[in-house]
């Protein structure tokens, strides 16, 4: 279709990040060059997407910036400690 054309897409929650990541902080990476791809990442363009691809580096900096990436079902050392 053309534009404001609509689509639909299956999402599902896989895990989280042990904590947020601000979209300050991927402006700012974005903006420094730290990451390639982030200066083109649909989120740094376009402020009211909800689903969008992410670059395979993009998301391997976001994951380290949230401090890992636990799947859901997986116990984290904290949790297994308690």
């Amino acid at each position: 279709g053309g534009e404001g054309a609509g689509g639909a897409v299956d999402v599902r929650a896989v895990g989280e990040l042990r904590r947020p990541v601000a979209l300050g902080e991927i402006k700012k990476a974005a903006a420094a060059g730290e990451v390639e791809g982030m200066k083109d990442f649909a989120l740094i363009r376009q402020a009211r997407l909800s689903v969008m691809p992410v670059p395979v580096e993009v998301w391997d900096w976001v994951c380290e910036m949230g401090g890992g990436f636990v799947q859901d079902g997986e116990v984290g050392e904290e949790e297994a400690e308690g």
